[in-house]
């Protein structure tokens, strides 16, 4: 079976770099090199909806030197994806917070999400600037600002005031041997299956990635103790 939505907290390109005796801004590009063919792959397997989780608000903490080096790359690959994913029909979508990015990266983000809005092959979700808290914490604000009465508030309410309304996440992968969630995608990952690898994101390659659908198809999903698959059977 494939998971429908799979996050990746993407993970290890810095001790990558450490480990190649290269500067961490090299890790970072060879993160983003595997990025590029991992997700045509992952689409290709199946999945509908991928999201990656690529700087946290946290990461704006980092030095100024690597900040602006991601920011740069991010707008290099942003304008390269946009034009690989858009011609396969894949909608992509941003998740996250607009302050304090610069106005360079908003542009961008804008346009892309408006050309590839009507795009209905998949979903590709860079979750930019983004906390699962700061989501939450947004939306609640939102949902009192259009003074939603309480009756009508439940999970499919409160999920269309998240960043993008996504189903839920069937699989979160985390590359680089850390086990922990980091702030990701609190409120979609209720139900996820995780898998912790040790490989540092420039390694995980496609191979890498089918054993995590092999441990992720060996689980029996229980939702509040039903059995998913026989209840969606």
């Amino acid at each position: 079976m494939i998971p429908n939505h799979v996050g990746i907290i993407v993970d290890g390109n810095g001790r990558w770099a450490t480990k190649q005796r290269k500067s961490r801004s090299e890790g970072h590009a060879a993160g983003a090199k595997n990025l590029d063919v991992l997700c045509e792959y992952i689409f290709n397997k199946g999945v509908k909806v991928l999201s990656l989780y690529v700087f946290s608000t946290e990461n704006f903490k980092r030095s100024d030197e690597e900040v602006n080096y991601l920011m740069d790359l991010f707008v290099k690959k942003f304008k390269q994806d946009f034009k690989k994913f858009s011609k396969k029909g894949i909608k992509i979508v941003f998740s996250g917070r607009r302050e304090p990015l610069r106005k360079e990266i908003l542009d961008i983000i804008d346009d892309i999400t408006l050309k590839t809005q009507d795009n209905d092959k998949g979903i590709l979700n860079f979750c930019l600037n983004y906390g699962g808290h700061a989501e939450i914490i947004d939306a609640c604000k939102k949902i009192i600002k259009d003074n939603i009465a309480v009756e009508q508030l439940d999970d499919m309410m409160f999920a269309k005031y998240l960043y993008n309304d996504l189903p839920n996440l069937d699989l979160l992968i985390r590359t680089g041997g850390e086990l922990r969630i980091s702030n990701f995608m609190l409120w979609q990952v209720a139900y996820a299956e995780f898998y912790f690898t040790d490989t540092l994101f420039p390694d995980f390659k496609k191979e890498e990635f089918d054993k995590a659908l092999e441990s992720f198809n060996k689980r029996e999903r229980r939702f509040g103790g039903i059995n998913y698959e026989k209840k969606n059977n």
